[in-house]
């Protein structure tokens, strides 16, 4: 059922105006059938002024007369024309990670402190579902397992999304700008990811001469 605006008022409105019970009444306004007794007696919502439903757009005059003529029938409520766009935005709830892939979220947290240390730790804790305490041992090199972590992409190991990904490094860019400009006033380089920075080439190595005398074991005439 659409919830009524101004019950009460609405009430007073339909007592005064139509024939209909006042257990349709009550039904449709959301009160009690003794309340809008009340309001009929006049002990209930004294001085309220009624509020027409029909010109409010929340009755239609062939459904209060389809109403009256049977005191079995229940009231509908129009429905709102942009009723579809008011409803309520459903939110996220715990991430479940099976349990094939949890041992690999320090290994995904030790990519992460790597590649974006802009992201905080309440940003990666809720990117890959582990905790805080995790995610501090794994900064620290204190995790029961340091030895053998290996920082790999957490998306490579499913354990989100890379739209999710994009959007926690979005979000967080304005940290890592003040971090790069501490950075570069204390003289250090820039954040660079580790798994971005361009590799050092080396030079190919020069081939060697050749030695006719040796080749061919003596000298040529």
């Amino acid at each position: 059922m659409t919830q009524i605006l101004m019950p009460k008022a609405t009430a007073v409105w339909l007592i005064d105006n139509t024939s209909l019970t006042f257990e349709q009444i009550a039904e449709f306004c959301g009160l009690h059938p003794l309340e809008v007794k009340g309001i009929a007696d006049g002990d209930v919502a004294v001085g309220v002024r009624g509020a027409d439903p029909i010109s409010n757009g929340q009755l239609t005059r062939e459904e209060i007369e389809r109403a009256e003529a049977d005191q079995t029938y229940r009231l509908s409520a129009v429905k709102p024309k942009y009723a579809d766009l008011h409803k309520p935005v459903k939110t996220r709830g715990p991430r479940y990670t099976p349990l094939s892939r949890r041992q690999t979220r320090p290994d995904a947290i030790a990519w992460l402190v790597r590649n974006h240390p802009e992201l905080t730790d309440a940003q990666i804790s809720k990117l890959i579902g582990t905790t805080k305490t995790t995610i501090a041992a794994v900064r620290d090199r204190t995790h029961w397992n340091a030895a053998n972590i290996k920082p790999t992409d957490p998306v490579s190991l499913g354990l989100c999304s890379q739209i999710d990904l994009d959007e926690a490094v979005r979000k967080s860019s304005g940290r890592r700008k003040k971090m790069e400009e501490e950075r570069a006033e204390n003289g250090e380089d820039a954040l660079v990811p580790a798994d971005t920075a361009p590799e050092i080439e080396e030079a190919p190595a020069k081939p060697a001469e050749i030695d006719l005398e040796t080749l061919f074991g003596g000298k040529k005439d």
